[in-house]
């Protein structure tokens, strides 16, 4: 089967559930037209740890570099510095993974806030796209982000879960929006695949997110249940499926939106 040229713009490859198989699940991808990755960074570590992947594979993958909401406790202003420094990293293409998480609430939520505030106004001095993160939390969310009017059009909310309304308040405000297998889910994604089609052609993207997120549509399920960047094109063809588009063409708009957002020539 020919695949058409995808990019995956959040797959967390640093994860332990990859150190087995690496090398293989970046072989699968390949032969599932995944062209390039973008690496998810979540912790100082992790985004580190990102950046040595990106250098192994310097022609298939980059890296965001940032602190994920769970892991904002941890992260104080003293390490702004740290992070700076994996921002001028030339393999890092966007700030984050940076935001809010109130459905976990592992760390509470004036430290989510104060870690989201410290990482948005250094992406705005080191002039990065931010790669963010929301759940349960739109109100708060957006009103930080709006206090950051230029960073707006240079952000991209990834697996997206919300509702109508809060996808309106996000194109509104002009995020670009990343799709994950959520939409597969029979349970919990029938409210993304009636509003996917919503969403601009030009500020639409895909991601597996994996090793979360299975698309609960593949059949057979692998025997461990993770989700890897070969399955992007299950993601490609309920997308395309619930926008009333063929996937060839959701495919190719949703590349461009990736080269373009994350300045890549891969």
């Amino acid at each position: 089967m020919l695949f058409p040229e995808l990019i995956d713009i959040g797959i967390n490859l640093a994860h332990k559930s990859y150190d087995r198989d690496r090398a293989e699940v970046i072989t699968r991808a390949r032969g599932a037209g995944i062209v390039a990755m973008i690496v998810t960074g979540s912790t100082l570590a992790d985004s580190a740890r990102a950046l040595e992947l990106c250098r192994q594979w310097p022609g298939l993958l980059r890296a965001t570099a940032g602190v994920h909401p769970h892991h904002a406790t941890g992260f104080q202003a003293a390490d702004c510095a740290e992070l700076a420094g994996l921002y001028a990293d030339p393999m890092t293409a966007a700030a984050g993974e940076c935001g809010l998480d109130y459905y976990r609430n592992y760390s509470p939520p004036e430290e989510q806030r104060r870690a989201f505030a410290l990482q948005l106004k250094l992406a705005v001095q080191h002039e990065l796209p931010v790669f963010l993160h929301q759940r349960e939390a739109h109100a708060d969310f957006m009103a930080m982000l709006r206090e950051h009017p230029g960073l707006l059009t240079r952000a991209v909310l990834h697996c997206f879960t919300g509702d109508a309304a809060e996808l309106d308040d996000c194109l509104e405000a002009g995020l670009s929006i990343g799709v994950t297998g959520w939409i597969c889910d029979e349970r919990r994604g029938q409210g993304l695949r009636q509003a996917v089609g919503r969403i601009p052609e030009d500020r639409l993207m895909l991601e597996t997110d994996g090793p979360y997120l299975l698309p609960r549509s593949i059949q057979p399920k692998p025997a461990d249940r993770r989700n890897e960047p070969m399955y992007l094109p299950v993601i490609l063809e309920a997308v395309a499926a619930a926008r009333g588009q063929a996937a060839t063409h959701v495919a190719a708009v949703t590349t461009a939106n990736a080269r373009r957002f994350f300045g890549l020539r891969l």
